[in-house]
């Protein structure tokens, strides 16, 4: 075995060479060959230099990634004067041809410089009315060499690499005096074991050269207004970090279990649709910045990393696990009432920590855990009082035909809760005159890239959730009709038709976004379209038309893969509503205990393991009803109510 790959590495050695899109991003930024050893290549380690392979945030920034690009230089030139000159070695020059071009582009003579040469592709295959294909369908032009690449996801499974501090402290106290205080640091590292055998790259870089401009130019083209899902559209509520910064968090020694199990089993589980629409950066932009500097969000992830362990059965110690969950309850929650009663400048983390109390639990909760808690839209009410006084409801969003202005991921993620979570209650959305707003001018929130569906479509759940509220207080029939025409009207034109050979998963194994988000969107869309046909005086479930309907999400979800690496956990809200109007014997129900056993230890918790045990109490109310001749069926709002349910299912 080692002599055949001796073999091919020396074949490979004479043939041009495309570099590898899972080399390091700081040897592609220098447009240097990368081993791509693992956790940092070689080139990076001989340097002294950080050794990127997630996608940091200066990527498609021009600007900001010059600044990278300078500072690298700095950083090798004052390592390389505390190193002694090396000898010269044996140089290769570069073969003075041309690049392949890209297909429909203008010809490059061999002196022309690359920024012409994509310059020409701005005027063919990047043009508005093209389609855009994900980089391996470029790949496989008959133009250009087929690139030999392994993707992230092979050499990380579903995460990125990352390393983290953590810091523990314990003091001794002598007839409640304090004595002694121990600080001890440890490593939690997610980087896997580097491969062995790997082929290093060859020395033809003039491939390279060329796929480092197509690459620059299709992330900036792919980030415009054109683009279905944008890269790096969101404003945190912490700085960016620096690449030379070393994540510490602080814990207590009782609390460090937590974290490495929140960090190891949790953090995967939250914004699924969101780590694939960004490259991953949940980790980066939110989570690990946010348990460092945020006091109030790091005791509410080790309350949900707790009921995590609960939830999933893996408590050693039921009571101890019970007590960490309310201590650290009780922490989150104490803290923001001082923060909120102070004149401190802290709104956004409060705001970010106060959120999270609402989503994370959604995720990983158990049905029932039995333990008190404050419900999600009290929670929600001190996130409004936030963002009004934070200004979000107002933020600017850049002048019209200009590039918008970055989007508050607290304000993206507080409209997903308010749209979704008005139809738990059945109340009108809090900022629903903001989400007009944004459909006259053709706003987005970012919620297709936040959690998978356009942004219109979730605009009009928006609409249908004030149509229900006014429903249930009385509105006239005749006028209820009309209103959801014009509704049924408005979701017809968001309507775009899906390509049935589509996948979204590319053929090496990687998500592709725009696919994912068109059929998410396709999903919740037909699901809207059943809320709103509920809403019809005397509605009855067993009509043809909502049957029809129900089929639809049937056959649309059938075309997702299932199991635990699936999206299924992000199509809670259509599930829900799609299955609380099937009858007993529609082809959604064996395709729901299908998916949600296929899902395994995933279909127990959270809000998939809450809305299997609401459809399933649901569907024996009515079914046995319906085995009485009786046409009224009951809502599923009034199970919850009966059980004393106040969840977010999300």
């Amino acid at each position: 075995m080692a002599d055949s790959k001796i073999t091919k590495k020396s074949a490979a050695s004479n043939t041009p060479h495309t570099r590898s899109r899972s080399g390091c991003h700081t040897c592609r930024l220098r447009r240097k060959k990368c081993d791509e050893s693992k956790p940092i290549c070689r080139a990076c380690k001989h340097l002294g230099i950080e050794c990127d392979y997630k996608r940091p945030s200066w990527w498609s920034h021009p600007e900001r990634r010059k600044q990278q690009k300078d500072l690298i230089k700095d950083l090798i030139k004052r390592t390389q004067q505390q190193k002694p000159t090396p000898k010269p070695g044996h140089s290769h020059g570069l073969i003075a041809t041309s690049p392949p071009s890209l297909s429909n582009s203008a010809p490059t003579e061999p002196s022309s410089d690359f920024p012409r040469t994509r310059a020409a592709s701005l005027d063919s295959t990047f043009s508005p009315h093209f389609s855009l294909h994900t980089p391996q369908d470029f790949f496989t032009s008959p133009n250009l060499a087929q690139p030999q690449w392994t993707p992230m996801s092979h050499h990380f499974g579903q995460m990125s690499p990352y390393d983290v501090d953590i810091k523990t402290e314990r003091q001794m106290f002598v007839n409640d005096i304090p004595t002694r205080k121990d600080s001890t640091m440890s490593s939690f590292s997610a980087y896997p074991t580097p491969l062995i055998g790997s082929t290093p790259i060859g020395e033809n870089w003039i491939h390279e050269e060329h796929q480092e401009h197509f690459e620059t130019h299709f992330e900036q083209t792919f980030t415009t207004e054109q683009s279905p899902l944008g890269l790096n559209i969101f404003d945190f509520a912490h700085p960016p970090l620096s690449p030379q910064h070393k994540t510490v968090i602080e814990v207590e020694e009782c609390d460090k279990y937590l974290l490495e199990h929140f960090l190891e089993n949790v953090a995967d589980l939250i914004f699924p649709v969101f780590d694939k629409s960004q490259f991953g950066s949940v980790r980066s932009d939110i989570i690990l910045p946010s348990l460092e500097t945020n006091k109030c969000y790091q005791h509410c992830c080790l309350s949900i990393a707790a009921m995590h362990l609960k939830a999933t059965g893996q408590a050693q110690d039921a009571k101890r696990v019970d007590e960490d969950i309310m201590r650290h309850r009780f922490e989150t929650v104490s803290q923001l009432c001082q923060a909120f009663n102070s004149e401190g400048p802290e709104r956004a983390g409060m705001l970010e920590a106060t959120l999270s109390l609402i989503f994370f639990q959604a995720s990983v909760a158990s049905p029932d855990d039995g333990l008190l808690d404050i419900p999600w839209y009290q929670h929600f009410q001190g996130a409004v009082s936030l963002i009004d006084e934070l200004g979000l409801v107002h933020a600017p969003f850049g002048a019209p035909g200009t590039a918008p202005l970055l989007r508050s991921f607290n304000m993206t993620l507080a409209s997903w809760i308010d749209i979704v979570g008005a139809t738990m209650t059945g109340r009108v959305p809090t900022f629903a005159d903001l989400y007009r707003e944004r459909v006259e001018a053709n706003i987005s929130s970012g919620l297709a890239e936040l959690m998978g569906c356009d942004d219109r479509v979730m605009y009009l759940i928006s609409e249908i959730a004030c149509l229900d509220a006014l429903k249930s207080q009385g509105m006239d029939e005749v006028m209820l009709c009309k209103h959801i025409e014009a509704l049924g009207h408005n979701l017809t034109l968001t309507e775009q038709p899906l390509n049935e050979t589509s996948d979204i998963y590319s053929p090496s194994g990687a998500t592709r976004p725009k696919e994912l988000s068109q059929t998410i969107t396709a999903v919740y869309r037909v699901a809207a379209r059943i809320y709103l046909c509920s809403l019809v005086p005397g509605f009855d479930k067993s009509q043809e038309a909502i049957v029809v309907l129900v089929d639809l999400v049937t056959d649309l979800i059938s075309s997702m893969p299932a199991g635990a690496e699936s999206f299924d956990r992000s199509l809670v809200w259509p599930l829900l509503v799609t299955g609380s109007v099937s009858v007993e014997y529609s082809s959604f129900r064996k395709l729901f205990a299908e998916r949600v056993e296929q899902l395994g230890i995933l279909g127990t918790f959270g809000s998939v393991g809450r809305i299997r045990e609401l459809l399933a109490d649901l569907w024996a109310v009515n079914d046995d009803m319906a085995a009485k001749g009786e046409l009224q069926s009951v809502h599923w709002r009034d199970v919850m109510h009966q059980k004393g349910w106040d969840f977010l299912l999300i």
